[in-house]
């Protein structure tokens, strides 16, 4: 498979995780979700939830598993983060590897087509979603600080142009919310 097509989202949000609604994943027959944690749920320096993530989680919950899979390393913050939200975690991820997402896949007990990979990052998120096979919806980020001090909105833009220079396309259209547009 070329590189453009392992950094190509099968649907691209173009806002938060927040307007990944219950007809969208109806229509794509998306059954369980691996959300990632960091810029995708919460900013990256943030431990707590939001009241309209814990909201968008109980709603979501009705019709899909929910399991947190992240990279970060912290295993007290990602805990915390889904103790609140009463999610299943795995911490230390170590994205684009697919071995914990698997793990997360099998735990739901669902075919691997059937569970949608969402993250803000296309080297780590798509990637490793697009990897095992699952469905792979990119996020913008919950936080759009361009602070200096959050160097991943520098990677996330490159990641963008790199992606896009190999051939994937990161426009909303209205194919992308079809049922078996995967690759």
């Amino acid at each position: 498979m070329s590189w453009g097509k392992l950094l190509q989202p099968d649907l691209v949000l173009g806002n938060s995780i927040l307007s990944l609604t219950l007809g969208i994943i109806q229509k794509n027959q998306i059954k369980g979700l691996v959300l990632d944690v960091d810029d995708t749920l919460v900013p990256i320096r943030d431990s707590n939830t939001s009241p309209e993530l814990s909201e968008w989680v109980e709603e979501i919950r009705a019709i899909t598993s929910l399991w947190l899979v992240s990279n970060n390393l912290s295993q007290y913050r990602i805990a915390r983060i889904a103790e609140s939200l009463n999610i299943p975690y795995i911490a230390g991820a170590g994205k684009p590897s697919r071995r914990k997402l698997k793990k997360a896949v099998d735990a739901m007990n669902l075919p691997v087509e059937q569970v949608a990979m969402v993250g803000d990052r296309l080297f780590t998120d798509v990637l490793a979603g697009n990897r095992l096979g699952m469905f792979t919806i990119l996020v913008e980020p919950i936080s759009n600080n361009m602070d200096s001090e959050f160097p991943n909105y520098g990677v996330r833009s490159f990641e963008i142009w790199f992606s896009q220079l190999l051939g994937a396309s990161l426009s909303m259209s209205p194919y992308s919310l079809m049922p078996g547009n995967k690759k």
